[in-house]
């Protein structure tokens, strides 16, 4: 044998069974409706639903109805290409840009609701601190989805750790459009904003891991 092979073998030997993974997307699919389970849950309990006093009028408002399931879809969207992104050449660019196809569109709603509102502007469930509430409760589904994350040694940490954060930002600035008030200059500024803030937030906390996972 010569030293080639011995190397070859030396090397083949010292590798080891690795343990069956679960597919990546179903991994995305799991997180994003644990996420949604806990924002919903956690929303509830710190205050009054505001759908629950519009219920009516809700049903018949189609504009709210479509452009909330396009935001899910978004959300859902967002959260798959975050996890791609932590698999190294997983991620393709036609899902990046369909993900954010469905944001740019999701936006675009709330940006004809300044002439032409989904629902009839009022201060009905309005929230104090509700851009607080939306940042605070991404939070805990970006540092959990940053913790697995590092683990699957993402090479572009910032791109992977801004989209697991906007990720979490995105669901809790939807449904505060069920919690809090309906408007859209209160939407972009203390729901939407937040959100965005927290996909830096999600590349802080993913470089934080990343640094405690390599000592």
């Amino acid at each position: 044998m010569n030293s080639r092979d011995q190397l070859i073998s030396s090397l083949v030997g010292d590798l080891t069974i690795k343990k069956h993974s679960f597919p990546v997307i179903w991994v995305a699919i799991l997180w994003w409706l644990l996420s949604w389970v806990y924002v919903v849950t956690a929303t509830f309990l710190m205050g009054p639903i505001r759908l629950l006093h519009q219920y009516e009028g809700v049903l018949h408002a189609h504009q709210f109805q479509i452009e909330s399931l396009i935001g899910l879809v978004a959300s859902l969207f967002i959260s798959i290409i975050a996890w791609y992104g932590s698999t190294p050449g997983a991620l393709s660019r036609r899902y990046v840009y369909l993900a954010f196809t469905f944001v740019a569109v999701w936006l675009a709603f709330y940006v004809v609701g300044f002439f032409e509102p989904a629902l009839e502007p009022s201060m009905v469930g309005k929230r104090d601190h509700c851009y607080l509430e939306a940042f605070i409760y991404s939070l805990p589904p970006t540092v959990v989805a940053c913790f697995y994350i590092v683990r699957r040694y993402p090479i572009n940490k910032i791109q992977t750790g801004f989209l697991v954060g906007l990720a979490g930002g995105i669901i809790p600035a939807l449904f505060m459009q069920f919690s809090c008030m309906y408007e859209s200059e209160h939407i972009f500024t203390y729901h939407i904003v937040p959100a965005i803030f927290a996909g830096v937030i999600g590349v802080v906390v993913l470089y934080i891991f990343n640094f405690i996972n390599e000592k």
